[in-house]
């Protein structure tokens, strides 16, 4: 199993979602909202104590899959995300060594 952690501008999530209800075997996703900064990007004041106020919104989408879909998965995301500027975001990709689905107690990709 694959896990897939992707940042993306909250404008482009719409597309995203349309995107992976494509991907056949996907069986959800998680959707997060977050602030942050990237590489080349200066703040504006560089107090420790500062509210989240002046950095940049975006969202996490957290996506558990098998192995298989993964890449498609990726693909997806990437191509629906993309929009040619500084800023559309990073997509990584870990392994998953073991799941488990509360309400039945399924284990493995059975739980995904």
């Amino acid at each position: 199993m694959k896990e897939i952690k992707a940042y993306i501008k909250p404008h482009k999530l719409a597309d995203v979602t349309s995107g992976l209800r494509t991907v056949d075997g996907l069986t959800g996703i998680s959707i997060v909202e977050c602030r942050g900064f990237g590489t080349g990007w200066h703040h504006a004041a560089d107090n420790a104590g500062e509210d989240l106020l002046g950095y940049r919104k975006s969202l996490k989408l957290e996506i558990v899959c098998r192995d298989e879909i993964a890449d498609e998965v990726v693909r997806t995301i990437a191509d629906a995300a993309h929009t040619g500027l500084k800023g559309d975001g990073k997509i990584y990709v870990g392994k998953i060594s073991h799941a488990v689905r509360i309400s039945t107690g399924e284990t493995g990709t059975e739980a995904v």
